[in-house]
């Protein structure tokens, strides 16, 4: 670069700032460009142009397409999550949903919150899915809008519990009917081993291969799935009268009155009786356990969508095959935590 004077100052664009040199006093001036980009050879907006082009697509089929390495597509992309997690402020939640997933193998779990009245998670992190855990996101939140929140939905995870109750002891507690269901489904393929080790020769071959047919909603089946449920169900007196139980299970929710719905748990757990389903009732006597967070649900003001939760744990899987031997956590965090928000 050549010296210039001050009465003939010319500008000279270098990556991310404006050098002028001065001859008589020797100083180097540097200034900032607001429309440039972290990485200084792209502007803000092709940085942002495939951020949301990444909301489809993968780094690599993104580099491809634009000619770009692919650390530059994936430090762009996650320049466009900070600006959109930044353009959504700081929440302030209500109601909050509570899970965890695994971000690799060994058991190896991080804690996922989400404001159900947004729609949106708004933290991802601990070190596991322990108590200690669960209290860095009420410390992040802050004392006094973790007093704010009147709602919390998890699992029947302890710790969560244990947390809610030390940082947000006015909330109320409503277990996930999805997190329920999905225990009362482990609970009827136990019954379908059972049942099939019980069995010998040609009465196996109605029950072999027919675990995710008895365990789908029948809706949800093909006409072929259809055909073989029948089958299955008129050939297996037990199994029948465990998937009739399943599908009837899920009417629990639709009870706007806690005494309505108690008496409904308690007849289905009495046609329980001479029925030699184990793992039923150790179900229904885990549901007695913990019936306060189920009948929570029957409270007007507890009226919220479930469904969200387990709809969030299904982008997260596609999100994390995307990602598939991807190790960098805080690009995980920040696909997770704008998933969900509205494109820049």
């Amino acid at each position: 670069m050549r010296d210039l004077s001050c009465g003939d100052v010319r500008i000279y664009l270098e990556v991310e700032v404006r050098r002028v040199n001065c001859r008589s006093c020797g100083l180097v001036k540097r200034e900032q460009l607001a429309f440039l980009a972290d990485n200084p050879f792209y502007t803000k907006r092709f940085a942002f142009y495939v951020g949301r082009r990444c909301r489809q697509a993968t780094i690599k089929d993104i580099a491809d397409e634009l000619g770009l390495d692919w650390d530059t597509v994936k430090t762009l992309e996650m320049q466009y999550m900070r600006a959109q997690l930044a353009q959504a402020g700081t929440p302030a939640p209500k109601a909050i949903g509570i899970d965890e997933i695994s971000i690799r193998k060994g058991h190896t779990y991080r804690i996922v919150v989400s404001d159900l009245i947004r729609r949106r998670p708004i933290w991802f992190g601990g070190e596991d899915r322990s108590e200690a855990s669960m209290a860095q996101f009420y410390e992040w939140l802050g004392e006094e809008k973790a007093h704010g929140i009147r709602l919390a939905v998890m699992d029947m995870w302890k710790p969560f519990r244990n947390a809610v109750h030390t940082h947000a002891p006015q909330a109320a507690i409503l277990f996930d009917k999805f997190h329920i269901m999905r225990h009362l489904g482990e609970a009827l393929d136990k019954v379908r081993k059972a049942e099939y080790a019980r069995l010998s020769g040609k009465s196996r071959r109605y029950i072999k291969g027919q675990k995710y047919t008895l365990l789908s909603r029948r809706e949800n089946l093909t006409l072929e799935g259809r055909r073989a449920l029948k089958t299955l169900l008129a050939a297996n007196k037990r199994l029948n009268t465990a998937y009739l139980l399943k599908e009837s299970f899920g009417q629990l929710w639709d009870y706007e009155r806690e005494g309505w719905a108690r008496r409904f748990f308690e007849n289905w757990r009495a046609s329980l009786k001479w029925q030699r389903l184990a793992p039923y009732e150790k179900f229904a006597a885990m549901i007695d356990r913990h019936w306060d967070g189920i009948a929570a649900y029957c409270r007007p003001e507890n009226k919220v969508s479930l469904g969200f939760v387990e709809g969030l744990n299904n982008k997260i899987r596609v999100i994390q095959r995307r990602a598939y031997g991807l190790r960098d956590e805080e690009y995980l965090r920040l696909k997770i935590l704008t998933c969900m928000l509205p494109a820049l």
